[in-house]
């Protein structure tokens, strides 16, 4: 049960009272409506768009465009507290979630659900540059910093001041098209570097928010830049302890343990040319790989259990120099959208919000051990050269609310593991915390989340919340791992 202020009986009469509220309130629209499309959502929407100084110590300066997209509540008199998504990243549009908020077929029935775009990303003034224009060879590549200098030199020259593109100017647009959009108080679902921003949003107006609910939940002193680094190798240990304890896959591959070190020796100091075959393609060609390049195309695949329960196997065959199946396992992007994550949204927010927090020996301290430290290095050196903004003495400070809060960690997540969700739930005097042991990166909107995601909005004591859902997310196990390239197997 969530934990309370006071007694059930005073919980439940504020819950009661609020509701009463909620009803009572009617929504006035300051910007108009027009219908729009988002990608492989199969219905119109209604969309608005409003404008906001890109720097707001300067309102008379340059102006950029908040957008925001709503499936409409499919009740007559919706409740007036929407539900509000916020993506993550930092650099993913929210835009692009519009398959998520369709599946929330029940919190539809009384609530609208709202994307908001972060600004620089989506249709919200994306910081967009050729340099960071996806390629078929994104995937290759290791050192962001020759393309993140050109991005920045063009940004520069387009008048665009990155240094104002932080979680801070975002904290004040979403205020600004909540009052736009005409709601009293709303509801917020975060992802992953949404959780941050939910926990940010709620600390500067706490009366704004009804509810949350995060999902991959990061704490305010997360240090992305090094903190993922240091979690992911964690998950990939994980994971190969998993292989070197499983009958099956123990057998077959018998030194697992040493995976990473016949990688290393298989290519070499310098690296090597080999000859793959392009999965997207078909076509045959050759690239140079290095092991900094297979330790880089490992990491995506950390992200979900399905793809993670290959790892052993693709990694046995890297240590014999074939990197085409580690190529052909990753995640294949949409042509609807071809740019997933704002790379310079990404640079924008980490500069200004995480780097700073740690200093370079600190951070050479943390990274030492680990065999990705000169990818992590290479990333870092990108805040070397990025302009930087500003963030607020608390920032990084955890969050106190009584705001109702539902958390969802996967046992599996190598980015926000369940110790985050614990750490932040000790702010939340009325928090439950839900932690889905076979599950990776972002839980609620598999089985039946967006069930628990509904109750949770009607009745935010969690007295609704169904105990056989959260026992199927309690109790779920990893996928078998595939000790083959034909079985999987316990």
């Amino acid at each position: 049960m969530l934990r309370t202020l006071g007694t059930l009986a005073a919980a439940l009469a504020l819950v009661l009272s609020l509701s009463a509220c909620d009803r009572a309130t009617t929504v006035s629209r300051r910007v108009a409506l027009a219908e729009c499309r988002l990608p492989r959502v199969a219905t119109a929407v209604q969309c608005a768009t409003i404008e906001v100084p890109e720097n707001r110590s300067a309102p008379d300066a340059r102006r950029i465009r908040i957008f925001a997209a709503i499936l409409p509540a499919n009740s007559a008199s919706p409740e007036a507290d929407p539900l509000v998504i916020l993506a993550g990243g930092p650099g993913q549009a929210a835009s692009n979630l519009g398959v998520f908020a369709e599946r929330l077929t029940d919190v539809r029935r009384t609530r609208d659900v709202v994307l908001v775009d972060q600004r620089g990303t989506g249709r919200s003034s994306p910081l967009t540059c050729a340099a960071f224009k996806p390629t078929d060879d994104d995937v290759l590549e290791t050192d962001p910093l020759p393309r993140a200098r050109a991005c920045r030199d063009e940004l520069a020259s387009g008048g665009v001041d990155p240094a104002q593109y932080t979680t801070s100017a975002w904290i004040a647009d979403l205020e600004a098209m909540r009052e736009a959009l005409g709601y009293a108080r709303w509801n917020l679902w975060g992802g992953s570097y949404g959780t941050r921003v939910a926990q940010e949003y709620t600390r500067r107006h706490p009366d704004r928010v009804r509810t949350m609910i995060l999902d991959g939940v990061a704490p305010p002193g997360m240090v992305i830049p090094v903190d993922l680094w240091v979690t992911r190798e964690a998950a990939l240990h994980a994971i190969l302890a998993a292989c070197a304890a499983s009958a099956t896959c123990g057998k077959a591959h018998p030194a697992i343990g040493d995976v990473l070190g016949a990688v290393e020796t298989a290519f070499g100091r310098d690296g090597r040319d080999v000859a793959i075959v392009d999965p997207a393609t078909g076509a045959s060609r050759n690239v140079h790989a290095t092991f900094d390049l297979v330790l880089a195309l490992v990491q995506p695949l950390t992200y979900t259990p399905e793809t993670a329960a290959m790892l052993p196997e693709l990694l046995a065959l890297a240590a014999d120099g074939q990197i085409a199946p580690l190529l052909a396992a990753l995640p294949t992007p949409s042509p609807t959208q071809p740019e997933a994550m704002n790379t310079a949204l990404l640079f924008s927010v980490t500069c200004t919000e995480d780097a700073p927090r740690m200093t370079p020996a600190e951070a050479d301290r943390r990274l030492a051990p680990l065999p990705t430290r000169t990818l992590a290095e290479r990333t870092l050196s990108v805040c070397g050269i990025w302009p930087h903004g500003s963030a607020p003495a608390d920032f990084a400070q955890p969050l106190t609310s009584d705001v109702p809060t539902l958390l969802f960690s996967g046992g599996m997540d190598p980015v926000t593991p369940p110790a985050y969700g614990t750490e932040v739930a000790r702010g939340l005097a009325r928090s439950r915390h839900i932690v889905a042991p076979g599950y990776g990166h972002i839980v609620s909107p598999h089985a039946c989340g967006p069930r628990l995601i509904a109750a949770f909005l009607d009745a935010p004591d969690g007295a609704t919340l169904a105990p056989e859902c959260i026992k199927h997310f309690e109790t779920s196990v990893p996928p078998p791992l595939w000790s083959s390239r034909l079985v999987a197997q316990p």
